[in-house]
């Protein structure tokens, strides 16, 4: 059997790669660009892009089981989920999960809901651990972390854990049809996550809070859409319960605890400057 893995050198696909192959099975995987994908030995790179159709004509050829992501580069909803569920179904793909990007069904969720010889898991992790590294660069040059809403908690999850679920789940069974919520083991605010930051890498961080009004300036120098802008305000203001409330879904699923954001640090340590 051959596992397809899209997203394969992102935060999530890049582990997800690394843990299959190392649990003996054939693997896939989907990059724009193989010859810098930098993926382990063993995998067979294809190149191949979910939002372009035509990259994928050959991709689920031989492919007993899918990882999808239900959103392009730019974070906006694929608009060929027809085609692609298509393609998944006449190649005859048995199972896929699909990692989501937002809380309501896209049109990949929805072609593959409807595909009736696929059995599909939904995939909806909280915050990801790896959004701390937009704070490596001022905690390596100022010792600081600029940051508003400082008493949004968040159940972040390590991006492996995301991984070990989707491994389990395409190489298992009692899946099909169940949407997953992902988080770490506990919820941290901004002030906690600092303070852990400081503990691993033994250095003293300072927290400089933001206004909402500099961070919406900043965000609209970045490029982002006032939809976009919105959106992220409403989640750290309003931050929905799934967003700060631990679940034991990880243990459920993979049989192991979630790790902890003590854990993630540790692992990316070097990027923030070492350890102190």
């Amino acid at each position: 059997m051959t596992i397809l893995i899209s997203g394969a050198t992102g935060n999530v696909g890049r582990p997800l790669v690394e843990q299959l192959l190392r649990a003996g099975h054939r693997v896939r995987a989907l990059t724009r660009n193989p010859t810098t994908a930098s993926l382990p030995e063993g995998v067979e790179l294809f190149k191949g892009n979910l939002s372009d159709t035509a990259s994928l004509k050959d991709a689920f050829d031989g492919v007993s089981a899918a990882h999808l992501i239900s959103f392009g580069d730019d974070y906006a909803p694929l608009d060929n989920g027809g085609d692609i569920a298509a393609l998944a179904t006449a190649a005859g793909v048995r199972k896929v999960t699909i990692l989501k990007g937002d809380l309501d069904k896209t049109g990949l969720d929805q072609a593959i809901e409807a595909a009736e010889s696929i059995e599909h898991t939904f995939l909806a992790p909280v915050e990801f651990m790896s959004n701390t590294l937009e704070w490596a660069d001022g905690i390596r040059e100022n010792g600081e972390v600029r940051e508003p809403f400082v008493e949004s908690k968040s159940a972040m999850i390590h991006d492996a854990d995301i991984a070990a679920v989707a491994a389990a789940v395409l190489t298992g069974t009692g899946h099909s049809g169940r949407t997953y919520w992902l988080t770490g083991p506990e919820a941290l605010d901004v002030r906690q996550k600092v303070a852990v930051l400081s503990e691993v890498l033994r250095r003293d961080i300072r927290l400089v809070e933001q206004t909402q009004d500099e961070v919406v300036a900043q965000w609209r120098e970045q490029g982002y859409s006032e939809e976009d802008i919105e959106f992220f305000v409403m989640m750290r203001t309003n931050t929905p319960e799934a967003g700060h409330t631990p679940q034991p879904t990880v243990r459920e699923v993979t049989g192991r605890p979630a790790r902890a954001y003590a854990e993630w640090v540790h692992e990316n340590a070097e990027v923030f400057g070492g350890i102190g």
